[in-house]
């Protein structure tokens, strides 16, 4: 009866022959990279392929450090190392000690070249691309229904905001049959009406992401009216959908992220939006309120019955003062015609026939300034205080003028 065997012996066996074989212990094997991989524990891991078949490969941390150029997808090499058995997963890889580089793989040149005549058309043109929308209520995706993107979407979609609607096209995303499907979706999800629509995958190899640079998902992507979000593979991972989408997140958890915006950080935005209206609309009521306080006061201060008013206690306040100067006046020039009446009644002839002496006038009304104008039987008229009496002249006395008596003494 044939010995029984457990999966661990019989991979350490495996282990042991590849060891032992002299061929496999060191050998150059060229073709292209794919599915390149940089671990965090310094280790790089890769697929080596060429148009019939793959190899995995690993170069440990110790012989990357050595590595002149970074690795990347499609690069053609030839790869130094030995052939060994991983025996945790029964696989064998490449155990890679070098790495030369040829030049790039021809899948890359033909992605070069794809990228080119695209870009060429203009499918990648700036002014062409849509802005997110601001508010999402219906987030559309074109993706697998049972990989991890359409569960890191939606997980994190809820958590921006709990009320958005995912609407899910089932969509194959590897494989010959990836492209149609994926347009399908596209052109689905457009015409439903979707607010922003995120098309991806989760990470993989340049074949298993080839479907995204297929031409027929670029002109769909370019043609639809909804913004389209890229979210295909890891941050390294590079499409053509990349390229024409209207924006590119590195992961479908990204891509969830920068689609459904945040409700609470929108609803706090919000917030302090009304707050500052409110503080705004409060400045400018406080402002018209004193504006109209200001001119109802101009307007009482200049209102028409205040002027009136005003003009009014004017006018009987000049009338008072013209009142006072004209009595004053008055006193003042009745005080001086006093005065001066008193002054003529003193130098007035009148005055002196209170004192027994009489006005003598000749018949045409002439004074009688003495006898040497008087004539024997001329009329004269008297006026005395209380009346007048006609006389006659009948004699005339004349007397010598007391300077010439005195003269006369004198001599």
């Amino acid at each position: 009866m044939a010995k029984t065997y457990t999966v661990a012996q019989l991979n350490a066996y495996v282990s042991n022959l590849f060891r032992e074989d002299f061929l496999l212990g060191g050998v150059r094997i060229r073709g292209e990279l794919s599915n390149v991989k940089y671990h965090a524990s310094g280790h790089i891991y890769f697929t080596l392929k060429d148009s019939e078949a793959e190899l995995r490969g690993v170069v440990y941390r110790q012989n990357a450090l050595s590595l002149r150029e970074r690795l990347k997808d499609g690069m053609q090499v030839v790869c130094t190392g030995a052939v060994t058995v991983y025996e945790r997963a029964g696989v064998y890889q490449l155990n890679t000690k070098a790495v030369e580089k040829l030049g790039q793989g021809e899948l890359y040149e033909l992605y070069l070249q794809r990228l080119r005549a695209l870009e060429a058309e203009g499918l990648f043109d700036p002014a062409h691309k849509k802005p997110l929308p601001r508010f999402v209520k219906t987030l559309g995706v074109v993706t697998s229904p049972s990989g991890a993107a359409i569960h890191d979407i939606q997980t994190v979609a809820y958590q921006q905001n709990p009320y958005v609607k995912i609407v899910l096209f089932p969509a194959l995303v590897q494989g010959q049959d990836a492209p149609a499907s994926i347009v399908r979706g596209i052109r689905a999800l457009d015409a439903y009406g979707v607010d922003v629509m995120i098309v991806g995958r989760g990470g993989g190899s340049m074949e298993d992401l080839w479907c995204f640079n297929d031409e027929r998902v670029a002109r769909a992507a370019h043609a639809c009216k909804t913004p389209v979000i890229s979210a295909v593979g890891h941050e390294s991972d590079v499409t053509i959908l990349d390229f024409v989408a209207d924006l590119r997140a590195a992961t479908p958890s990204a891509a969830a992220e920068r689609g459904v915006p945040n409700l609470e950080a929108e609803l706090a935005l919000l917030s302090r939006a009304r707050e500052r209206l409110r503080y705004a609309l409060q400045t400018k009521v406080n402002l018209l309120r004193e504006r109209s306080r200001r001119a109802n006061f101009l307007l009482r201060l200049n209102a028409p019955e205040e002027l009136i008013r005003a003009r009014k206690l004017r006018v009987q306040e000049l009338r008072r003062q013209l009142r006072s100067e004209l009595f004053n006046k008055k006193n003042a020039r009745q005080a001086e015609f006093r005065l001066l009446a008193a002054r003529l009644r003193a130098a007035s002839p009148l005055n002196r026939l209170t004192g027994g002496y009489a006005y003598a006038a000749h018949a045409d009304g002439s004074a009688v300034t003495g006898v040497s104008a008087l004539e024997t039987g001329e009329q004269l008229r008297l006026r005395f205080l209380d009346g007048e009496a006609d006389v006659t002249v009948e004699t005339i006395s004349r007397r010598q003028p007391e300077t010439e008596e005195k003269h006369g003494r004198e001599a």
